[in-house]
């Protein structure tokens, strides 16, 4: 079983850090970051709402960094327009770089318009979201990293948890939280075949994949959990793809792939433990794998750790990478939790993680790979 083993008293990995993107009057709302390598430079994305999660409006930001020390003003890489439904929602998820290509991938869907508040302009309370309309995973792309294309739609029926990433045998899988598409297309924009874990929960409908069709999917399957979703996977030696889940309890449960994400078992609870959030898992250059999430229950998601293992099944060694305390500048419903969703990227000696903080303050770690 994987499983972790926290010591009772962490150390903190020397690292530096910058802030992309404070809170704003105009974004007091943000989550979901993703970090790309791409011709010489860093590239940030994430989802940004005036003020609550995932609220009408929401749209994808992107900033650039040639060196860490300095990123440039946000700007919307995706934004909602005058002519698109009141109900839209745009949710960041992640990059992809495909040789001269950097595809960044986003999700998006409507809110019924009887559903939103406030004449139709904030998104209804998670006990009154009837569902949404037209949840697909979109794309746009860059081949010289100032100019992007139009959004092209992939056809799936998602909202990606994280980008595209590779097997061993360099088959590409989309994690989304119920949903886990994979492709041999290595370009990342080509055909993905749709399997997962929902089985029959949605009877004759068309099965989907985001924040309300993961709540129906849980009760349909009925897992003994709060809630299944948000799948980030890692593969050991032996072939085996382990798709990691949060499950709004104190471990994180896996659904196992022994097919190449061509299928999943269903998931089952771990011995890793949880604070109820995002995670990302991954493997260094000296082959250990590593993990970047907030194992300590009851934490408020604080502190943010990364713990390594040698074999990915028990994960040994951990430390902090960030503890610091941060105050929340504006009010929003659902900005719980300190240190949120990290995701990270392997690059030129460094390991970097990329989190929110009280999802309004989007900021980026770096961690030399000789110091872990």
């Amino acid at each position: 079983m994987i499983r972790n083993e926290l010591p009772k008293a962490m150390s903190k990995l020397p690292s530096e850090r910058r802030v992309i993107a404070p809170p704003t009057d105009r974004g007091a709302y943000a989550h979901h970051a993703a970090v790309a390598a791409f011709r010489g430079r860093l590239y940030a994305t994430w989802s940004s709402a005036k003020r609550n999660e995932d609220d009408c409006g929401q749209r994808v930001m992107l900033s650039v960094s040639e060196n860490f020390e300095h990123w440039t003003d946000p700007v919307p890489l995706l934004d909602v327009s005058r002519d698109d439904p009141a109900g839209l929602v745009l949710t960041a998820g992640g990059f992809y770089a495909a040789g001269d290509t950097l595809h960044a991938y986003f999700g998006r869907y409507e809110y019924p318009a009887e559903s939103l508040r406030e004449n139709g302009t904030l998104r209804p309370k998670a006990e009154d979201d009837p569902g949404h309309l037209g949840t697909e995973t979109g794309v746009v792309s860059t081949t010289d990293g100032e100019h992007w294309s139009a959004p092209r739609m992939l056809g799936l029926p998602l909202v990606p948890n994280h980008g595209p990433q590779k097997t061993r045998s360099g088959r590409l899988i989309l994690a989304g939280g119920v949903m886990f598409p994979y492709s041999d297309d290595p370009s990342g924009v080509g055909r993905f075949e749709v399997t997962g874990i929902y089985g029959d929960a949605f009877g004759d409908a068309r099965p989907y994949d985001d924040s309300a069709a993961v709540e129906l999917v849980t009760r349909a399957r009925g897992w003994d959990a709060k809630l299944i979703c948000e799948g980030a996977f890692f593969q050991t030696d032996d072939d085996v793809i382990h798709m990691m889940l949060r499950s709004n309890g104190p471990v994180l449960w896996c659904a196992d792939s022994f097919d190449n994400g061509a299928s999943y078992t269903d998931p089952y609870p771990t011995g890793f433990s949880d604070d109820s959030s995002k995670f990302h898992f991954g493997r260094l250059p000296d082959g250990r794998f590593y993990a970047v999430s907030n194992p300590v229950t009851g934490g408020g998601r604080n502190p943010l750790v990364l713990s390594l293992s040698q074999d990915g099944e028990l994960f040994d060694t951990a430390y902090i990478l960030r503890d610091e305390p941060y105050e929340k500048h504006y009010p929003g419903m659902y900005k719980g939790g300190l240190y949120g969703y990290p995701h990270t990227l392997v690059h030129d000696g460094f390991l970097y993680t990329i989190y929110s903080k009280r999802k309004e303050a989007i900021e980026i770690t770096r961690v030399a790979l000789r110091d872990i």
